[in-house]
């Protein structure tokens, strides 16, 4: 298969927007560590110290996930120029390391989101509400309450 100049190109916008993306989890973490660190002077609680865990195993995974995916961005670069001195044969090898180096940063990131939603179910354990009746209602509170009717409503007109 011909690798021509705009292939590893094509994939410059999606790479830019995964470390994007990574760059804004990690300091939405670096913020949360700040405030949970500040929280945990105050009271040494140990539900903190294990959000806090948490969050440094979270990090790890983004700071990963950021030097794979530059890496993966210098390799199509690289692979750019492989291409323009007309070393064919290498361009594709480096390219496809490009590609691998993507997948792992891209299989880290379904990690961290895995870590994160563990965390969130840990958050939320201990609301009185089930989680069943809030996942059939959509509601935040229990689901004894009914609903109101549209066809009562005087705004309402079919």
């Amino acid at each position: 298969m011909p690798l021509t100049l705009t292939t590893p190109a094509l994939l410059f916008p999606a790479i830019s927007l995964l470390l994007l993306a990574y760059t804004n989890r990690f300091l939405t973490l670096a913020n949360l560590i700040r405030n949970l660190h500040a929280a945990y002077r105050d009271k040494h609680e140990a539900h903190i110290i294990a959000q806090l865990d948490n969050l440094r195993r979270r990090v790890w995974l983004i700071q990963h996930m950021q030097t794979l995916g530059v890496s993966s961005f210098f390799c199509c670069v690289l692979t750019m120029f492989l291409i323009f001195i007309g070393q064919d044969g290498l361009a594709h090898v480096v390219f496809a390391v490009s590609l691998l180096l993507l997948l792992a940063s891209l299989w880290l990131s379904l990690r961290e989101i895995s870590i994160s939603v563990d965390a969130l179910t840990l958050q939320i354990q201990d609301l009185d509400v089930p989680l069943t009746d809030m996942s059939r209602t959509g509601k935040t509170t229990p689901s004894t309450q009914t609903e109101p009717s549209l066809e009562k409503d005087p705004e309402f007109s079919p």
